[in-house]
């Protein structure tokens, strides 16, 4: 699979952000394909978390663990699920008032040689229309700001 990464300034602090993403529960809401999320445990710095992915006839779960640094880090590591791996990191550094700069980076392959193949077919695409959602959610919830 490609891996992608992505840097975006969004009109927000990187506290919004970070509890934006860090807000898991609330993924089926507004994250394209996901149909549930649930955090199972949660410490400090750490949390483990799974999430239900479907699409059509296709549902699949999978489990991961976050480390957080708050708000600046957000580091997913793949427990277990229908990937080989998943390498997720989210990077949050404010800048000037009210304005954050947001890195991304994701890289993940799928077990299933069929799906990998489809996924590889439907990754840029499907992965904008994420990144897009988060944005989206941040309007949603924080209001549209202009960048200055």
């Amino acid at each position: 699979m490609p891996s992608h990464s992505e840097t975006r300034i969004l009109p927000y602090t990187s506290q919004q952000m970070f509890d934006l993403v860090m807000d898991i529960g609330k993924y089926p809401e507004f994250l394209p394909w996901c149909i549930g999320a649930r955090i199972n445990s949660q410490s400090k710095n750490n949390l483990e978390a799974d999430v239900l992915i479907g699409y059509k006839v296709f549902r699949e779960r999978f489990s991961s663990r976050v480390h957080f640094t708050k708000p600046k880090i957000i580091e997913v590591e793949y427990l277990k699920g229908p990937m080989r791996h998943l390498q997720n990191k989210w990077a949050f550094k404010d800048l000037k008032e009210n304005q954050c700069q947001v890195d991304f980076y994701v890289d993940f392959s799928l077990k299933a040689k069929l799906l990998e193949s489809l996924a590889d077919q439907f990754f840029q695409k499907a992965l904008m229309k994420m990144i897009n959602a988060f944005e989206g959610r941040a309007a949603e919830i924080y209001g549209t700001k202009a960048l200055n």
